[in-house]
């Protein structure tokens, strides 16, 4: 078998035949952030931004892209998910906003690439909404916290030896 379980033999890609896999409980925990001028948080907190709730909308677009992610990743599988969480912060040093996103699911492969693209469009609708105001926004450490369920079991970030 191929190390990259996407690639036939010959190299061709495919969609992954997990037919033969057992439904489990699978979990996924992502998180990123977008820094943003000070001003640009307080109107967001104020809820001075013209275009409306900046928090609200990017939370319900996080949750919106989790349900959609098999239509914008090529070789995602459809899922149903059982769960579905975002959570949108200011960050404690007042540079902007932290997001942290979790999916569950009970089906034959994992729900990381759910929770994934949920921090991304809700990090992505808060720059849309106040692009206007501050167009130096920047989006960064997107990246998964912790994966359970499935036969390679529970992986979580501080515990893997090769990312930082």
């Amino acid at each position: 078998m191929s190390q990259l379980p996407h690639l036939t033999a010959s190299g061709e890609v495919h969609i992954v035949d997990v037919g033969d896999k057992a439904a489990t409980r699978r979990v996924a925990i992502a998180e990123g952030s977008i820094l943003m001028q000070p001003e640009t948080l307080q109107a967001i907190r104020d809820q001075q931004i013209k275009k409306g709730d900046v928090l609200a909308v990017a939370r319900i677009a996080g949750l919106m892209a989790a349900k959609k992610t098999s239509e914008i990743v090529p070789l995602c599988h459809p899922i149903a998910l059982t769960h579905a969480e975002v959570v949108i912060t200011p960050r404690t040093d007042g540079a902007g906003l932290d997001c942290r996103a979790e999916a569950v699911t009970v089906e034959r492969t994992g729900v990381e690439m759910e929770a994934i693209h949920a921090v991304q469009a809700a990090l992505l609708t808060v720059y849309d909404m106040c692009k206007a105001m501050d167009r130096g926004m920047e989006i960064s450490g997107i990246r998964l916290l912790h994966k359970s369920g499935g036969r390679s079991g529970e992986w979580n970030r501080d515990a893997s030896p090769h990312v930082g």
